[in-house]
């Protein structure tokens, strides 16, 4: 054997070596990103009205956070501000510390320290409400809940266990329990 012999089976073997090292130790292809399959979008500090058929504003809702859910499409809403329009076209104001919202928006589900207040006109002396948690209703007008409320205006105050109120004609009903006290304004 000479020496160009050898050299050539060296280089060889050291091709052969050297191809093989490089299919084990190929980049890997990175892990694929996958959806766990939870979240469809997150809103940071936004606001969104919600048009009825007529194309009037039936509801608005603003929010430092919104996540919706892939799986049922339902929405989980963090301290969450509803405006929902009167017929003059002021709006109640609902307030919780959490909020839900079904995949058609039909149901609204407000929970923990739940707030309501009426809309600000001169001429209609403000009400509020206050408990622990409320479904709302919004294209039909309404809310209802079966937790303690208490309503307040000036110089009453008004408290039951259950509650429905419908915002269009402006009434509302305890369900039980109901109790009330009125101070004569002076």
């Amino acid at each position: 054997m000479t020496w160009r012999n050898a050299l050539g089976a060296l280089l060889l073997v050291a091709a052969l070596l050297s191809g093989w090292s490089l299919l084990r130790h190929r980049d890997k292809p990175a892990d694929e990103v996958t959806d766990d399959g939870t979240k469809d979008y997150v809103l940071h500090d936004f606001q969104i009205v919600a048009l009825d058929d007529q194309g009037k504003e039936s509801t608005t809702l603003q929010a430092p956070l919104l996540e919706r859910l892939r799986s049922d499409e339902t929405m989980s809403i963090v301290t969450p501000l509803f405006l929902l329009p009167d017929n003059e076209g002021n709006h109640w104001e609902l307030r919780s510390e959490k909020g839900w919202v079904s995949a058609n928006g039909e149901q609204l589900k407000l929970t923990g320290n739940v707030s309501g207040d009426s809309p600000k006109v001169p001429s209609v002396p403000p009400t509020t409400f206050r408990t622990d948690h409320l479904d709302v209703f919004p294209k039909e007008n309404r809310a209802k809940t079966d937790a303690l409320v208490t309503m307040t205006r000036p110089g009453m105050t008004q408290s039951g266990v259950g509650f429905e109120l419908d915002s269009k004609s402006k009434t509302y009903q305890f369900l039980s329990q109901s109790k009330g006290s009125y101070t004569p304004q002076r």
